[in-house]
């Protein structure tokens, strides 16, 4: 058992890996002036959205104007990529410095069913208090994957239960709510830290 466990492991990162990998494809072609180039954004991302934050708060696409912020999909019962990511991007606020408070940290859940508002919050404060953990209706939770072009798949486990498999890049928007690129999983520190300087920068 604890050989398939981490055979199962193995095959959820590769997966997720994946799906970062060509997420961060993505955004690297679709980069606009953000990252020093002309070309001309042909895929939408991002778009209007209600959600409900850790507090039980609702939040929208129109509350995040005016800061840059970053969105990643994940959830609360993921084993490796969520909390790694969520941990990577709590050392890159503290790198910021001040410029932290000017940027927005989303999490958005992929799984509502199990993760609720006080799930969320209790995750939430192993890493940056900083960082917005999103929930909602299935409906809502896929609309706004649907905007962001997210993947996520339930896999069903061998003891009845199921994980997710899902997207591994964080989106970053600018102040308008404009994609302008992503971060892979794991990417390097000081690369992941240039990048939100200069989302931060050009917003």
């Amino acid at each position: 058992m604890v050989v398939e466990a981490k055979d199962w492991r193995k095959r959820l990162i590769a997966s997720a890996i994946l799906a970062g990998l060509v997420f961060g494809g993505l955004g690297a072609g679709l980069a606009l002036g953000l990252f020093g180039t002309s070309a001309e954004q042909t895929v939408e991302i991002g778009g209007p959205f209600t959600l409900t934050d850790q507090t039980g708060a609702r939040l929208t696409d129109a509350d995040l104007r005016g800061k840059p912020f970053t969105v990643f999909f994940g959830f609360t019962h993921c084993p490796e990529v969520c909390p790694t990511t969520l941990w990577e991007m709590s050392e890159a606020l503290k790198a910021l410095g001040p410029d932290a408070d000017k940027l927005r940290v989303l999490f958005v859940s992929v799984d509502p069913t199990r993760d609720t508002p006080d799930v969320l919050s209790r995750y939430i404060r192993s890493f940056d208090n900083r960082i917005v953990g999103l929930t909602g209706s299935e409906a809502e939770i896929a609309a706004v994957g649907k905007a962001y072009r997210a993947y996520w798949e339930k896999v069903p486990t061998e003891d009845g239960d199921y994980t997710m498999n899902h997207t591994a890049s964080i989106f970053m928007m600018d102040a308008d709510g404009r994609f302008v690129g992503t971060i892979a999983y794991e990417e390097q520190a000081d690369v992941r830290l240039a990048k939100l300087q200069r989302l931060i920068a050009g917003s």
